[in-house]
């Protein structure tokens, strides 16, 4: 595949013939003729190098502007090549372009990119020199709608800039979101095309011109052909026979700890081992093929040399699915690959599907499976964790234990050479156990259909995605302004946003805000919040986390103050936070709780902040917040700050579903990017 830039004057025909206001332009190969075409466009004129080989005009001194004479002109063109052969020895000039000089205005971007998961992406912000150092942009995956890009417009910081700005006017935002859904139809209905930037387009109080514009095009675009998934039944997950081929007895081998991991599984084991009469108890058969029973689901770790042989075997016995534990296949290269894609084909050939390999398995504790070989199964519950590590899994398994969290599913893709996120997507949202999911992602192949099935599964269950490659180490960022303005990490940001997928940075975020949502209540319905408290400092704390984290402390209403000024002692703050004092007995609490759910339709969110003192119990408070969840749809959400004499309330609390935080910045945090998928506040925070 080869890539090529098209030339500024092509790139300004293919704008106009979009309705993109684009200079008057003409090009010229000498001074002379760069004094007379000058004249003719009118000064002041603006000269630019043509080169595919300069990227960064102005950096290689081959942009000059102002130019208002004759003679002007013609010192400017030779100055520009001048200074590009100097700057750029090498560089193919194919001559300089003569511009007429747009007037100043608010200088913005809009780029385009392919991405390889996703398809066509659009950014938009601040344009001009500063561009990449500012970062003032935000994107959308295509096609876009008009409020798509009205959306936006919004949402750079810089949008008081258009909207008028100390004094200023505005600028004519309308025809900027006609620009930007012109060039996303150019950008669609070309595919040849796979990268552009317009920088800067100038915006005007009315009008607007496009003064650069670099188009990169393609001899080999990427058409997209929907990936062909084949629906795994539901029954596939809920096997009644299991065997283990390669379940060792020796405890230092993955097939023991395997084998360990299925002795509690209610249905049949059966180990499979060549040399052994019997594995940990159960007897042994020499292949799948000698068990005189159906096999649901096979769990293959012998090397991944004899892998083809074992799955033509289990095809032959008419295993509907295998785990492949066993690692050496695409992740090793070449071969390797070529070995994975042999398994597939024999598999297939059967109707057996894979899951895996180079894999850590599949564990489904409400149906006591546990294929995997980690140290300790984790307790049953409501939250499916489906991730792309193992050795994550392995971590999260191991914490859930101490932090009395359950599963309803844990899933390690491996290399996904058959079964995908696809495929467990569409299991965890038809498992009744499933109130929420949470996703470790690298990559996905396909990001189209992706969307499509995450985006389903978030309209009834809450999806909590962490993505890796956040750094700049983590993904390679391209040498364009908008390679380097929207890498990949910031496109699968989108795609969540636009699926519907809560994102955050931490694992212990991601398992407080999976808890918080799978309650019934499910998201908060708004951002307006009030905090309950009988900690002064925790108040002043939660004043500055909420403004902090885009959650919106309400104003009491007189009534409210007049109401709460009957129950609570003549000193307390009136305002929001409500400060309960450090001598709040549990009665206090109660009432305070009272007034406000009477008044719930001015607040979305209360907030509990208790701390631990001889005055009120945890477990007495737990119990007035479970009361005063009963009284209200709103969302409750606690913090129960301190040590060991506040777990009796933590855990009343956990046990009916009300989301319970140790830390109070963490408790903000996680409400915070909650609202910001919800209701794109401005501040959401990291997690």
């Amino acid at each position: 595949m080869s890539e090529w830039m098209m030339s500024e004057a092509e790139g300004y025909d293919l704008l106009r013939s979009y309705g993109v206001p684009v200079p008057s332009y003409r090009i010229v190969n000498s001074e002379q003729e760069a004094a007379e075409v000058a004249e003719e466009i009118g000064f002041p004129v603006v000269m630019k190098i043509i080169s595919p080989d300069v990227v960064h005009k102005s950096d290689a001194g081959g942009v000059i502007t102002g130019i208002g004479g004759r003679e002007a002109a013609a010192q400017a063109f030779k100055r520009i090549m001048g200074n590009v052969l100097a700057a750029v020895p090498n560089a193919s000039i194919t001559g300089v372009i003569i511009e007429e000089q747009a007037d100043p205005g608010l200088e913005l971007i809009i780029g385009g990119k392919t991405d390889k998961a996703f398809g066509k992406v659009i950014t938009f912000g601040i344009g001009g020199t500063l561009v990449e150092l500012m970062k003032d942009v935000t994107l959308r995956i295509l096609p876009l709608e008009a409020d798509d890009v009205r959306g936006m417009i919004r949402e750079i910081n810089a949008y008081p800039l258009l909207t008028g700005y100390r004094g200023m006017k505005p600028k004519d935002s309308e025809l900027l979101v006609t620009i930007i859904l012109s060039v996303s139809r150019m950008f669609l209905e070309n595919q040849r095309i796979q990268e552009f930037d317009i920088n800067p387009l100038r915006l005007y109080e009315k009008g607007a011109c496009a003064v650069d514009a670099r188009i990169i095009l393609t001899d080999a675009p990427e058409v997209y052909t929907p990936s062909e998934n084949i629906p795994v039944p539901m029954e596939y997950f809920n096997p009644r026979s299991i065997a283990v081929i390669g379940a060792s007895q020796d405890p230092s081998k993955m097939g023991y700890a395997v084998m360990h991991n299925l002795l509690h599984f209610p249905g049949q084991l059966y180990p499979v081992n060549n040399k052994r009469a019997d594995i940990q108890g159960l007897k042994a058969y020499p292949t799948v093929l000698s068990i005189p029973a159906p096999v649901d689901l096979a769990v293959i770790s012998v090397p991944a040399i004899h892998v083809p042989r074992v799955v033509e075997e289990c095809g032959q016995k008419g295993v509907p699915m295998v785990v492949i534990i066993t690692a050496g296949f695409r992740e090793m290269g070449p071969e390797g690959k070529a070995l994975e894609d042999r398994i597939v084909q024999i598999a297939h050939s059967h109707g057996t599907r894979i899951i895996g390999p180079n894999c850590l398995g599949v564990i489904i504790p409400p149906r006591g499976i546990d294929t995997t070989y980690v140290r300790q199964s984790p307790y049953p519950g409501t939250i499916a964790f489906i991730s792309q590590s193992g050795a994550i899994i392995n971590t999260v398994v191991d914490w859930s234990i101490s932090a009395n969290i359950g599963f309803s599913a844990v899933i390690s893709v491996g290399n996904q050479s058959d079964l995908n996120f696809l495929d467990y997507l569409k299991f965890v949202r038809n498992d009744e156990r499933t109130k929420a999911v949470i996703l470790y992602i690298e990559e996905v192949h396909d990001g189209r259909a992706f969307m499509d099935v995450v985006s389903e599964v978030a309209k009834t269950k809450p999806v909590i995605a962490i993505k890796s490659g956040s750094s700049q180490k983590g993904q390679k960022a391209a040498s364009s302004h908008t390679g380097s303005l929207s890498g990949s990490y910031d496109v699968y940001m989108e795609a969540f946003r636009r699926s519907g997928v809560v994102v955050v940075h931490t694992l212990t975020g991601a398992f407080l805000a999976a808890e918080m949502l799978a309650h019934p209540k499910g998201y908060p319905k708004g951002k307006r919040a009030v905090v309950i408290t009988n900690a002064g400092g925790f108040a002043v704390l939660s004043s500055d986390y909420s403004e902090r984290y885009g959650i919106d402390l309400i104003d009491l209403p007189q009534q409210i103050i007049e109401e709460l000024n009957g129950v609570l002692p003549d000193y307390w703050n009136k305002g929001n936070p409500i400060d309960l004092l450090g001598d709040a007995s549990a009665s206090r609490f109660e009432q305070t709780f009272r007034v406000l759910s009477k008044h719930s339709e001015i607040w979305d969110i209360a907030f509990i902040v208790g701390f631990p003192n001889l005055v009120l119990t945890s477990e007495d408070l737990a119990h007035q917040i479970l009361a005063f969840s009963g009284m209200t749809e709103n969302r409750i959400v606690a913090s129960l700050l301190g040590g060991e004499s506040m777990d009796v309330g933590r855990k009343i609390l956990k046990d009916h579903g009300i989301p319970n935080f140790g830390e109070l910045d963490f408790t903000y945090r996680v409400v915070g990017r909650v609202l910001w998928q919800k209701f794109r506040t401005r501040a959401p925070g990291l997690l």
